[in-house]
């Protein structure tokens, strides 16, 4: 067992190691990471992944962190993130607005409710993905900064 677990370490530092030494500038690497970060709060399973590395490459960062900037959102987080953005878009556009009674509902309530839900899950999205991808890679930024400095 003690053996497994050893293996395991030593893999998972090797994978942190290859990650912190992915080519391209301080400023490029914390970018990918950055618009990794933004693409994973949105609420696109499946398209995250392509989403962060497309604006990466659109944006000249690491691609490769991109990809691992989107696993901010995977199953553990799902639903703290997913209601936080809700939350937040409610707040920021009209959190008094009731919900139809779903037992009493028409094709066209139903499609409202679809718009209301997810306008606000959308914009959250958005105001918490610029957040904390600007916050993500201003603070790899000065992390590599800091220590390519003492290398």
């Amino acid at each position: 067992m003690k053996k497994i677990f050893l293996n395991l370490i030593q893999r998972i530092r090797n994978f942190i190691s290859w990650l912190w030494n992915q080519e391209g500038s301080p400023s490029k690497r914390a970018l990918g990471f950055g618009v990794g970060i933004f693409s994973g709060c949105f609420p696109f399973f499946g398209l995250q992944t392509l989403m962060g590395v497309f604006l990466a490459k659109i944006l000249k960062g690491n691609s490769i962190l991109a990809a691992v900037g989107t696993w901010i959102s995977n199953p553990f987080t799902y639903v703290p993130l997913y209601y936080f953005n809700y939350r937040l878009g409610s707040l920021m556009l009209n959190k008094d607005k009731i919900i139809v009674d779903f037992s009493h509902i028409t094709t066209n309530e139903l499609w409202y409710q679809g718009w209301y839900l997810s306008s606000r899950l959308i914009l959250g999205s958005i105001c918490m993905g610029l957040l904390t991808g600007v916050v993500g890679g201003l603070g790899l930024y000065f992390l590599l900064k800091k220590l390519s400095n003492k290398i």
